[in-house]
C-alpha cells in the first residue's frame, strides 16, 4: 500500500495550528491588562514631549498623575497645559534624575506608583572619537543611571501596592530604535539606551512573582522640543543614514505607548519599521503575546535577510561618503 503524496498536503494547514498552540502553552510572562483608572502614573521627562503627551492621555482616562522633570517653571507650564486639555490637576516634582537622594525624595512624597514610566532622556549625537568623554557621562547619567535610581527608590512601595490591591503593575522604560541598532554618530547614545533592554529583561525576572509588567519602548525620531537641536547637531553621515526612518509625533507615540503598557506588552514599537525590527531583534526577550511569538518565529529568517540589506545600504552610505570626503580633502 503506498501512501499519495498529495497526503502530506493536508499537514500543511495543521503546522501552524500546532505552532500557535504550543506557543499559547509557552509563553511567558501570562498577559495581564494593566488597570490605568483610578491608579497612580509616575512619569519622568513629563514637562514636555512624549511625557507630556502621556501624561495628558492618561490624565483622560482618570489617573493620579505625577510628573517629574528638572525645570520647575516648565513643570508648571506642562500642569496647566494638562488641567486645561483634561481639568484634572497633575502633581509636579522638580528633580534631576541623575541625582540618587532627589529621586528618593520626590517618589516618597508622590506616594506609592501603580505604573512608573522612566521617560527622561538626552541625546547628543556626533562620533565616539570627537565627542567629549563628559558628554558621554552625561547621557549614561541620564539615560541608564537615572532609570536605576527610579526604579530602586520606587520597587519597594510598587510590591507592597500590588499586595495590597491585588492588581498589576507596570514599570515602563523609554528607549529608542537607537536602542535596538547600532547608528553612525550614535555610539554614545545607543549604548545607553541598549543597556536598557539588558536591564528590562533581567528586571522583569526579578519582579514578575510580585505582579509587575516592565514594558520597553521603542519610538523612532520623535517631533520633541529638542528635535531642532538634535538635528543641527548630528553629523552629516548620521543624517543620511537616519535620513530614511520615519518621524513620529509625541501624541502619537504616547497613544502607541499607552496601549502597549495596558497590555502589558514587554517590547512596544511605536511604527511598523519599529514592528519590523522588533521582529529582527526579538532574541531571547520575554512575549506575553502567542500571536506577536508567532509572527516572530515565521518572520525572524525573513526579518534577518531584511536586516543585512539595510545594512548593505548603511555601509554602501558610509563608503560613498568617506570617498566623497577623501576627494575634498585632496
Amino acid at each position: 500500500m503506498t501512501t499519495s503524496p498529495y497526503y502530506f498536503l493536508l499537514l500543511i494547514p495543521i503546522l501552524p495550528l500546532c505552532l500557535l498552540f504550543l506557543l499559547f502553552l509557552i509563553v511567558r510572562p501570562r498577559p495581564s491588562p494593566i488597570p490605568i483608572k483610578g491608579r497612580h502614573v509616575f512619569i519622568t521627562g513629563g514637562s514636555s514631549g512624549i511625557g507630556l503627551a502621556l501624561a495628558r492621555q492618561v490624565a483622560a482616562e482618570g489617573a493620579r498623575v505625577s510628573i517629574l522633570a528638572r525645570s520647575r517653571k516648565r513643570l508648571e507650564e506642562a500642569r496647566e497645559a494638562i488641567r486645561l486639555a483634561t481639568g484634572v490637576e497633575v502633581a509636579i516634582f522638580s528633580a534631576d534624575v541623575r541625582d540618587a537622594k532627589e529621586v528618593a525624595r520626590a517618589i516618597e512624597e508622590a506616594g506609592p506608583i501603580d505604573v512608573l514610566v522612566c521617560n527622561q532622556g538626552v541625546f547628543v549625537p556626533q562620533e565616539l572619537e570627537k565627542q567629549e568623554l563628559e558628554e558621554v557621562k552625561f547621557m549614561v547619567d541620564v539615560n541608564l543611571m537615572g532609570t536605576f535610581h527610579l526604579i530602586k527608590a520606587a520597587l519597594p512601595a510598587m510590591k507592597r501596592r500590588t499586595r495590597e490591591t491585588g492588581l498589576p503593575a507596570s514599570i515602563t522604560l523609554m528607549s529608542s530604535q537607537a536602542g535596538q541598532v547600532g547608528v553612525y554618530g550614535y555610539t554614545a547614545y545607543s549604548a545607553s539606551k541598549f543597556a536598557l533592554r539588558g536591564l528590562s529583561e533581567a528586571l522583569q525576572h526579578e519582579v514578575i512573582a510580585d505582579n509587575i509588567y516592565v514594558s520597553l519602548i521603542f519610538p523612532p525620531d520623535t517631533e520633541t522640543p529638542g528635535f531642532a537641536e538634535e538635528q543641527e547637531r548630528r553629523p552629516e553621515l548620521t543624517k543620511i543614514i537616519a535620513g530614511s526612518s520615519g518621524g513620529m509625533k509625541a501624541d502619537d507615540v504616547a497613544k502607541v505607548s499607552l496601549n502597549g503598557i495596558k497590555y502589558g506588552r514587554f517590547i512596544i514599537p511605536c511604527n511598523f519599521e519599529g514592528t519590523m525590527i522588533a521582529i529582527a531583534t526579538s532574541g531571547l526577550s520575554p512575549q506575553s503575546s502567542f500571536m506577536t511569538a508567532f509572527i516572530e518565529v515565521v518572520g525572524a529568517s525573513f526579518m534577518r535577510l531584511v536586516a543585512l540589506f539595510f545594512q548593505w545600504n548603511w555601509f554602501t552610505s558610509i563608503e560613498k561618503w568617506q570617498a566623497k570626503s577623501s576627494g575634498k580633502l585632496k
